[in-house]
Order: C-alpha cells, then sequence, then structure tokens
C-alpha cells in the first residue's frame, strides 16, 4: 500500500490520476530544491508529471533540468506516495502519485529553463522546514536517515 500525504479526499470529487518523478538532490549536507514562484511562491523537490510516452526516468532527468539547470545523478529509489490535491495550474484535481529518487549533483548546465523555478541551494535541514509538501518533507527525512 503507497502511503498518502496532504489533505483528504473530498467526497464526490473526481481526481485524475497523475504520476510524477521527484528528485533529493544531496551534496554533503545540501539539498537542491526549486523555487516556483506562480500560483503559489513555494520551495519543492525538482520534478514534475511524465509526460504520455516518456520513461520515468528520462521524465526525471527532464524535470530535474528544467527546474534547476543541473544534471544528476541517480543513486537509488527512495519510495513513492500519493497526495489528493487541486492543481490550479492546470485548473484539475489530481490524485498525483509520487515517485522519489535520491540523486547527486553532476553538473550545471545553466538557469532552470522553466519559467517561475529557480534553484535553491540549502541546508538539508531547512528543507526539512521549507519543502511545501509533507510527502517531500518526510522523503528528504529518509534520505537524510
Amino acid at each position: 500500500m503507497i502511503r498518502r500525504f496532504g489533505e483528504p479526499v473530498r467526497p464526490g470529487q473526481t481526481y485524475r490520476r497523475r504520476p510524477g518523478i521527484y528528485a533529493v538532490i544531496l551534496d554533503g549536507d545540501q539539498l537542491l530544491a526549486t523555487h516556483q514562484s506562480d500560483p503559489i511562491p513555494e520551495f519543492q523537490l525538482p520534478g514534475g508529471g511524465i509526460d504520455r510516452g516518456e520513461q520515468p526516468i528520462a521524465a526525471l532527468h527532464r524535470e530535474v533540468f528544467e527546474e534547476t539547470g543541473w544534471r544528476v545523478a541517480i543513486r537509488e529509489r527512495l519510495g513513492a506516495y500519493r497526495r489528493f490535491t487541486y492543481m490550479p495550474e492546470y485548473d484539475l484535481w489530481a490524485e498525483k502519485v509520487c515517485t522519489i529518487y535520491l540523486c547527486r549533483p553532476v553538473r550545471r548546465l545553466g538557469p532552470p529553463s522553466e519559467a517561475g523555478h529557480s534553484a535553491v541551494w540549502m541546508p538539508a535541514e531547512t528543507g526539512l522546514r521549507l519543502l511545501a509538501n509533507d510527502g517531500d518533507r518526510a522523503m528528504l527525512q529518509q534520505a537524510l536517515g
């Protein structure tokens, strides 16, 4: 059974399943997060939705690069969780199924290419307070031991 985080399921609300893939990127005690300015400013683990026909690992590399400008190497799969949420940028009620990988940074290739995102290095312990959702914080905590 996959763990659930976040708000409870709303009775009568239809949710569309949205698989996504995300990265806990650690360099020593530093975490590479993304800051998304819209629709609500927040710190997040880099990652996002897997496009139709896209392989999950390819999606991870694409999303991390778009949101941080970094290339990463995958170390291990940390796990998965789901959350039910409204995504205002898509006007969509979604059941997000989030798979999380532990990664290490390899090389910065430039600034994020996705509008409204910026790459932010922070102490991993700070990430435990600043990441916007409970599932991301739980996966970071798991990575830290």
